[in-house]
């Protein structure tokens, strides 16, 4: 696997562990379909949260945030209508929220974390 890789992999693992002691249960982790991967789908106060995780190692290339435009805003929301079709059970009457956790730092186990809880 590439540094860029499992540096993205390790960030990964931060934020789910960061949700889980925010009181979020994981659902799902790098969820596919023809249309793209959903890196966490989680469930916190009745909502079905949606995240996308964004590592950075710096902010040469901008904010981890910055990295969410409005078309990959709404991607997310259309990964996130295909995962609640897959998963109507669970999805059945949540309403939906698109999150972004960003960490930044050169090591992704130390890297500060940011939580945008609403991405509206």
């Amino acid at each position: 696997m590439a540094a860029k890789d499992e540096f993205g992999r390790a960030g990964e693992e931060r934020a789910a562990a960061h949700l889980r002691s925010c009181g979020y249960a994981i659902l799902d982790r790098n969820w596919r379909c023809p249309q793209g991967e959903i890196d966490i789908v989680a469930i916190n106060d009745g909502m079905l949260c949606i995240v996308e995780v964004k590592t950075r190692r710096s902010e040469s290339f901008g904010h981890p945030f910055e990295a969410i435009d409005e078309r990959k805003r709404q991607r997310l929301w259309r990964l996130a209508f295909a995962w609640a079709a897959a998963h109507p059970d669970v999805a059945r009457r949540r309403p939906l929220r698109l999150e972004v956790v960003g960490l930044l730092g050169m090591d992704a186990r130390t890297a500060r974390i940011e939580h945008l809880v609403d991405l509206l």
